[in-house]
């Protein structure tokens, strides 16, 4: 304010000295200034007064304030508390002979639930759930969706705050034995599961029960699980009986090679019963059997997983090469209820059974990948007891090569082309192509390593 009436003053005694040339015109210039100032003064004042009693009323209604920031914190609370929403689609087209009774020669049972559907298909729909509870647990939902039907996939609650590198998982899970088992298949690196996987478990593990973990507090990556569960899932089935019917111990390391090499192996090992678990073999005259296990099953899993970034930045160029083994063994008992061998027929039944994939995928550009894998299983011993007489005892080693190339336009939305040679049925080289989409829409969380 000084400096603009000091400027005012400056221009007017400019002007009235270049028009003025006599006493009277300066004693009039000098009377201007002067009423100028007096005015500039008044305003001032004016404006004092007024910032004076505007923060007099804001003294005396001070708890206005207070209310509104209570409202605006219970706002974001509220908001907070809305969960993140993320939908994923999924649908393909496939090429591939018509196999009616598709599945894997020397397993029971084996196959995945609409593994022989050719032409166009739309996948699981996905729709997940996920917000943190309160500061101490989070929770997730997973609905999958398919042809008119909807099931939970996965409903849990995992704990936020329990510290020491311990955490606590609840509901209905993924088991995190081995490596690919935690994986969506949205999320996996080719369109169907391996062989192993197939055979192992249909397609993954899912468990209702308790999970936990615990980080070590060292230098390198180390970290111990256990699961205790209904165990109702293949291997296992529903017993509706006390306590638990399926129990997983695993383990996990994995370090930094430098800036651009990163790696982690497991071991995991995962333990089911099965009452009346049902099974199809072939009787001796080529007809159908019916079976029943009842009995106990146990899989040794191994896995490693290797990756490279050069210097450490994945979004350009990257590799990553995954394995995995198992070995499974049951005993217990058949009950063969159709077939030659008759109905109430109960002989031994023991199983040694195993398998490995091996894959490799290099992402050569930010949008593009390549990817192939090799797959083999081992029917391996095979013991019917009294049954043996009746049934068909196959030995068997199934063998599947894949190729695979994708395109991403961003990390939510994916095309593959893939193509697959697929000799897991004995007698029978099934050459498949399929074409996949993968949609994600909404937020989604980061994938595990």
């Amino acid at each position: 304010m000084p400096k603009s009436f000091a400027m005012a003053a400056l221009l007017a005694a400019s002007c009235g000295a270049q028009a003025a040339g006599s006493d009277a015109d300066l004693v009039a210039i000098r009377a201007q200034i002067a009423e100028m100032k007096q005015s500039y003064e008044q305003r001032i004042a004016a404006l004092e007064n007024r910032l004076a009693e505007a923060e007099s009323k804001s003294a005396r209604a001070e708890p206005a304030p207070v209310v509104e920031t209570m409202a605006a914190s219970a706002q974001s609370s509220a908001s907070a508390l809305n969960p993140e929403v993320s939908l994923i689609l999924q649908g393909k087209v496939r090429r591939m002979k018509d196999l009616p009774n598709r599945g894997i020669s020397g397993f029971f049972p084996s196959g995945v639930e609409g593994a022989n559907t050719r032409g166009f298909s739309a996948d699981e729909t996905e729709l997940v759930l996920a917000a943190n509870i309160d500061p101490y647990w989070r929770g997730q939902a997973i609905v999958a969706m398919a042809d008119g039907q909807a099931n939970i996939e996965e409903a849990w609650f995992q704990s936020l705050s329990i510290g020491h590198g311990v955490g606590l998982k609840a509901g209905r899970f993924r088991s995190g034995i081995g490596y690919l088992n935690e994986q969506h298949p949205h999320a996996r690196d080719f369109a169907d599961a391996p062989l192993m996987y197939q055979a192992m478990f249909g397609d993954s593990y899912s468990q209702d029960g308790v999970q936990l973990k615990w980080l070590a507090p060292t230098p390198v990556f180390v970290e111990f699980g256990a699961e205790l569960g209904r165990g109702a899932n293949f291997p296992g089935t529903e017993r509706n009986r006390n306590g638990a019917g399926g129990s997983a111990l695993y383990a996990h390391v994995g370090d930094d090679l430098g800036i651009s090499h990163s790696w982690r192996v497991g071991l995991s090992w995962l333990k089911t019963k099965a009452s009346e678990r049902s099974a199809e073999f072939t009787d001796l005259g080529g007809a159908p059997a019916q079976g029943a296990f009842t009995g106990d099953s146990t899989t040794w899993l191994a896995d490693f997983v290797w990756k490279w970034a050069p210097n450490g930045n994945p979004k350009y160029q990257n590799f990553k090469f995954q394995s995995e083994y198992f070995s499974r063994r049951e005993s217990g008992e058949l009950n063969c209820t159709d077939g030659l061998c008759g109905a109430g027929a109960i002989s031994n039944y023991r199983t040694q059974q195993r398998g490995w994939y091996a894959q490799g995928v290099y992402q050569f550009a930010p949008e593009w990948r390549a990817g192939l894998r090799y797959e083999q299983l081992d029917s391996g011993s095979r013991d019917f007891g009294s049954n043996a007489l009746n049934l068909v005892v196959d030995a068997y080693t199934p063998k599947k090569s894949t190729a695979m190339l994708d395109y991403s336009w961003s990390e939510f939305s994916r095309l593959r082309l893939q193509y697959a040679q697929d000799k897991s049925l004995r007698g029978i080289t099934d050459n498949q192509w399929t074409l996949q989409y993968i949609m994600s829409l909404g937020a989604h969380g980061a994938h595990k390593f």
